[in-house]
């Protein structure tokens, strides 16, 4: 029987860790590709961001988490060079629409950098202005919120922002849209 050692107890001076598997080497933390391919290994969810009352813009984004219940708070983390950066600042909100696995075509649509922006960029795609902010919130999505900016960090070449949740919602669930090592997919069974 192990003992759990007392809050006050010393921390041990080294941590004598087993090797990394040869199959498994240290990536190039300065080479781009091979961080992605270390960040890719991690499964998401897939959602599509969307802000912007008059001029609404979306874009696809796997960068999204709960961060507290109470108060009822998300994250996303945005690049800055996205013009829906600058939109989610502008306007101080944001909606996110979490996407299924018959919605893969919505993901590629929203991260396809040839679509066209604006009102012309949601063509084709259910959506409703959202009540609390006005941002769209697609249409048969597997979950929707809609969020006031409550905080805005700086995150290398992103900004992470945190949203209050004003109102959300989910449908009964079909299997959800997920990505992993750079392909799309959904859960097995």
């Amino acid at each position: 029987m192990s003992s759990v050692p007392s809050a006050s107890a010393p921390l041990p001076r080294s941590i004598d860790l087993p090797p990394l598997p040869a199959e498994a080497p240290e990536a190039d933390l300065q080479d781009r590709r091979a961080l992605r391919g270390v960040l890719g290994r991690f499964a998401t969810g897939v959602t599509v961001l969307t802000a912007g009352r008059d001029t609404p813009c979306g874009m696809t984004a796997n960068s999204f988490t709960s961060v507290s219940l109470e108060p009822a708070q998300v994250l996303v983390c945005v690049v800055k060079s996205a013009a829906l950066h600058d939109t989610v600042l502008a306007e101080g909100a944001f909606a996110v629409s979490v996407l299924g696995r018959d919605q893969e075509w919505v993901a590629r649509h929203f991260a396809d950098h040839g679509r066209p922006r604006g009102a012309r960029e949601f063509e084709g795609i259910e959506h409703a202005p959202g009540r609390h902010t006005g941002a769209p919130v697609l249409g048969r999505v597997q979950a929707w919120l809609e969020c006031r900016l409550s905080a805005v960090h700086e995150g290398g070449d992103h900004t992470i922002f945190v949203g209050s949740v004003l109102g959300a919602g989910r449908s009964a669930g079909a299997d959800p849209l997920l990505f992993h090592g750079g392909a799309f997919g959904g859960l097995a069974g």
